[in-house]
């Protein structure tokens, strides 16, 4: 066999390995995508930011009480793209913070690009049609 015949095998050989692992994670998604199985249908909130981001820091607090405050009746995800910047392609966010609401269905309502109080968090829902009881 030829050296070159070698390397044409080695090289072969490597890609599909690398085609096998895309594949692979490709077909179960991570934290944060947008195909997530829920164990319970609910209505999601996907703030997309950085922890080094002024008004992502200013939405932290925001994005736990309201975690806390609708544990079971609302999903609450933050997803950095400083550690994962492909959340950013995924979600077409290009300003970070982006707040983005999809129905228990998975399905996209709303999306804001910005700070965003609690307050105008929970109206939005309202607005949207979605009634939301704290958890108990």
């Amino acid at each position: 066999m030829s050296k070159l015949v070698k390397i044409t095998t080695v090289a072969v050989l490597v890609l599909a390995v690398c085609i096998v692992i895309i594949l692979k994670q490709r077909m179960s998604p991570a934290l944060g995508t947008k195909n997530d199985v829920h164990t319970k249908a609910m209505p999601r909130l996907v703030d997309v930011g950085a922890k080094t981001c002024i008004p992502c820091k200013l939405m932290a607090p925001i994005l736990e009480e309201l975690k806390t405050e609708y544990a079971g009746r609302l999903q609450v995800d933050f997803l950095d793209v400083s550690i994962n910047p492909e959340f950013a392609g995924q979600y077409e966010v290009t300003i970070i913070p982006t707040q983005i609401f999809f129905d228990a269905s998975g399905k996209e309502l709303f999306r804001h690009e910005g700070f965003l109080s609690k307050e105008d968090i929970l109206a939005k829902w309202k607005e949207l049609g979605v009634e939301l009881e704290k958890a108990k």
